[in-house]
C-alpha cells in the first residue's frame, strides 16, 4: 500500500547529486581585482608584469597574484575592495595610454568545477554593482545620414537617365535642391525623380528642381534613429555577454543601459559608444602627395591618410559598400595566417561589389575604417561633449578576380579584427550618441544588499524549519528536509543556466518557498484528515499524497501562469522576480510530491505494524 519506485530514488538522487555540484560555485567568493587590457601599441609580458607590481609595491599594496588570462589581459587579484580602488588609481597612472585599466571581479572557482561548466550564479546591478550610462542619441545627425543618402540617389537617377547636373544640395530642414546643367531637360529629370521616389514632392523653376520630403518621413528618421540605435544596442551588450541588462528609452531622445556586474566600465563604454565600420572604395588615378602640398584635390575624390604612415591616398567619394550592407562577420585568419574579418554582405551589398569587381579586375580597392570616438574639453570650466572622426585606409589591394556577397577584409591586428567584428555582427548606429550621464554601483554596496537579502531568506527557512518540526513532528522533519532541496535546486537551475538573481529575485525566492510550504501543509493535513477518520498508518499517508497532489498542481498552475505573465511582458527586475519564482515552483512541485513521499515511505515504508504517525 505505502511503496515507491526504486527508478524514483535513483532519480532524486541524480537530482541532488546535480544540484549540489553545480550550486557549490556559489560558495567560492570572487577576487576583487583590477584587469589591464593591452590596446593598440600595447603589450602583456614579465616585463608589463614587474612594472604592475613594482608600482602596487611602491603604493602599499599586496596583490593575491598577478597572472595573464587570455592574450591581452592581465589580472591583478586583490583582497579587499579598498585595495582595488588604490591598485586602480596607481595602475593607471602606471601603464599609461596603450592600456586600459578597469574594476573587475576574477572568478576563484577550482579548474576541475569549471571545466564541468560549474559557475556562480549571476547577480543583477542591485547584488553585485554595475555601470549605468544614459546616452543622447543626436537625431539631427541621422536625419542628415538620410537626406546624404536621398541626395547620392538623386545623382545616380539622374546620371542613369542621362541628365546632366551642375549641383545636388541640401537646402532647408526637408528641401534638397537640383540644377541642371540645360533647363531644357527639367521635365525629364522630374519624372525619373517621381518614379524613383514617389512620395516625394516636386516643384520646378528654371533650371532648379526642389526635392521636398514630407515632414511626416522626417519625424519618422528622428524616431526611427532611436528605435535602431536600441536594436544595436541590445546586440552590442549580447556581444559583451551580459545577463539580463536594461536597456529602455527614456524621454524623447535617451537611451538608458544598465549593464549589472560590469567592472570593466572601459570596455563597455567602448563598446557601447563606437561607431567603427567599414567602407570599401576606389582608388581614384593622381599624385596623393601632390593633392595633399597643393590641396588641389580632384572633384571626385577625397584625400585619406594610410595606416601605418605608409602616405596618403586619394579614394573615390562614392562608396562601394559600408557597414550597413554587411549582415555576418567574424574575426578569422587570412591565407598567411594574419588576423581578418571575414563578411556576408546583403542582396544588395552583394551586387554592388559583384558590379564594382567585375569592371574592375586588377585595378586597386581600398578599405577605409571609419571610427567616431568621444572626447570631453572644458571651455569656460564647463564640460563639452563631442566626437572626433578618425578615418585611416587600413588596406589596398587589387582585385584579382570577381566575388560577391562573400571575402575577407585584411590589414587589421588581431584586437582590432575581434573587435569590428562584434561591432559588424551587431549592425550599426543610425546615429550617435553621447554619454551624458555615467555611475557605477560598487560590489560593496552590493553586498550589503546580498547580506541583508540572504539574511531574510535565511531566518524565513529557520523560522518556517522550526514552526513545522514542533507543530508536524516527523512529517516537519521530513517537509524541513524537501525545503532545503527545493532551495539547492533553485540554486544550481540558476547557476547552471546564468539566470540572474536580483534583489526582486529574492523575493521571488522567498514566494516560491511560500508555495512549497503550502503544497507541504496540504499534504500533512491531508494525512491527519485520513488518521481522524480510522484510516490505519500507511494507507493515511498514500491517501494524503494521492489526494493532496492534484490541488497541489492546481496551485501551482496558477503561479506559474503568472510567472511567465510577468516574464514575458516584464523588464529589469520584473524578469528577475518572475524566473527565480518559476524556477522555484517547479522545483516546489518535485520536492513536495516526490522527495517527501521517498522519505516517507523511508521511514514509515517497511513498518509492518505501524500503529500511530508522527503528524
Amino acid at each position: 500500500m505505502l511503496e515507491f519506485p526504486r527508478w524514483k530514488y535513483f532519480l532524486i538522487l541524480l537530482v541532488l547529486a546535480v544540484s549540489t555540484l553545480y550550486a557549490l560555485p556559489n560558495i567560492y567568493q570572487k577576487d576583487p581585482s583590477v584587469q589591464i587590457t593591452a590596446s593598440r601599441g600595447g603589450q602583456v609580458d614579465d616585463a608589463l608584469k614587474q612594472r604592475v607590481t613594482a608600482a602596487l609595491t611602491e603604493a602599499g599594496v599586496t596583490p593575491k597574484s598577478v597572472e595573464e588570462e587570455g592574450e591581452n589581459n592581465l589580472i591583478v587579484r586583490l583582497s579587499s575592495l579598498e585595495q582595488q580602488s588604490k591598485a586602480s588609481e596607481v595602475l593607471r597612472e602606471t601603464t599609461g595610454e596603450n592600456y586600459t585599466v578597469a574594476l573587475n571581479l576574477a572568478s576563484t572557482v577550482p579548474d576541475w568545477l569549471a571545466n564541468l561548466g560549474g559557475k556562480p550564479m549571476v547577480l543583477g546591478l542591485d547584488l553585485v554593482g554595475g555601470v549605468h550610462f544614459a546616452l543622447q542619441v543626436d537625431q539631427k545627425a541621422a536625419v542628415d545620414k538620410r537626406f546624404e543618402a536621398y541626395a547620392e540617389d538623386v545623382r545616380t537617377t539622374l546620371r542613369d537617365n542621362r541628365v546632366s547636373y551642375r549641383a545636388v544640395e541640401r537646402r532647408g530642414e526637408s528641401d534638397i535642391q537640383v540644377t541642371l546643367a540645360n533647363a531644357t531637360d527639367a521635365d525629364k529629370a522630374r519624372a525619373a525623380l517621381a518614379k524613383s521616389q514617389p512620395t516625394f514632392t516636386y516643384s520646378v523653376s528654371g533650371e532648379r528642381i526642389t526635392v521636398s520630403v514630407p515632414q511626416t518621413e522626417v519625424a519618422q528618421i528622428a524616431s526611427g534613429a532611436i528605435e535602431q540605435n536600441l536594436t544595436t544596442l541590445r546586440n552590442r551588450v549580447n556581444e559583451l555577454g551580459v545577463a539580463e541588462p536594461i536597456i529602455q528609452r527614456q524621454g524623447e531622445d535617451r537611451i538608458v543601459v544598465e549593464l549589472p556586474g560590469v567592472q570593466d566600465t572601459a570596455e563597455a563604454k567602448r563598446m557601447i559608444g563606437a561607431t567603427a565600420t567599414l567602407e570599401y572604395r576606389a582608388v581614384v588615378d593622381g599624385n596623393a602627395q601632390d593633392a595633399l602640398t597643393t590641396g588641389r584635390i580632384p572633384p571626385e575624390a577625397k584625400l585619406y591618410q594610410q595606416r601605418d604612415n605608409r602616405g596618403p591616398i586619394l579614394l573615390n567619394k562614392r562608396t562601394i559598400v559600408t557597414g550597413d550592407q554587411m549582415v555576418k562577420a567574424n574575426a578569422s585568419t587570412d591565407q598567411n595566417g594574419l588576423p581578418a574579418v571575414s563578411v556576408t554582405l546583403n542582396a544588395v551589398g552583394g551586387q554592388r561589389m559583384f558590379d564594382f569587381t567585375s569592371a574592375n579586375v586588377g585595378k586597386p580597392m581600398a578599405v577605409v575604417y571609419t571610427e567616431r570616438i568621444p572626447q570631453v574639453t572644458m571651455v569656460n570650466g564647463k564640460e563639452e561633449r563631442s566626437f572626433r572622426v578618425k578615418e585611416e585606409v587600413i588596406s589596398v589591394a587589387n582585385v584579382n578576380g570577381v566575388f560577391g556577397k562573400e571575402f575577407q577584409t585584411t590589414g587589421l591586428e588581431k584586437t582590432e579584427a575581434d573587435g569590428l567584428a562584434k561591432l559588424l555582427r551587431a549592425g550599426s548606429l543610425a546615429a550617435p550618441m553621447d554619454f551624458v550621464e555615467e555611475y557605477v554601483i560598487g560590489p560593496s554596496l552590493g553586498k550589503e544588499n546580498v547580506d541583508r537579502g540572504v539574511k531574510a531568506v535565511v531566518f524565513s527557512f529557520v523560522f518556517t524549519l522550526v514552526f513545522f518540526t514542533i507543530y508536524y513532528r516527523m512529517f516537519g522533519a521530513i517537509t524541513s528536509v524537501a525545503l532545503l532541496f527545493n532551495l539547492l535546486i533553485v540554486v544550481a537551475v540558476m547557476s547552471l543556466f546564468g539566470a540572474t538573481m536580483t534583489l526582486p529575485g529574492f523575493a521571488g525566492l522567498a514566494l516560491s518557498v511560500g508555495l512549497s510550504v503550502d503544497a507541504n501543509v496540504l499534504i500533512n493535513e491531508r494525512i491527519r484528515e485520513e488518521l481522524r477518520l480510522g484510516m490505519p498508518g500507511k494507507a493515511a499517508i498514500a491517501a494524503g499524497y494521492e489526494k493532496a497532489s492534484g490541488t497541489i498542481l492546481d496551485a501551482n498552475l496558477t503561479g506559474l501562469i503568472v510567472g511567465v505573465a510577468l516574464y514575458a511582458f516584464g523588464t529589469g527586475p520584473l524578469k528577475g522576480f518572475a524566473l527565480t519564482m518559476i524556477i522555484g515552483i517547479f522545483a516546489s512541485m518535485f520536492t513536495a510530491i516526490t522527495v517527501s513521499r521517498a522519505l516517507a515511505v523511508l521511514i514509515y515504508g517497511r513498518r509492518k505494524k505501524l500503529q500511530s504517525v508522527a503528524i
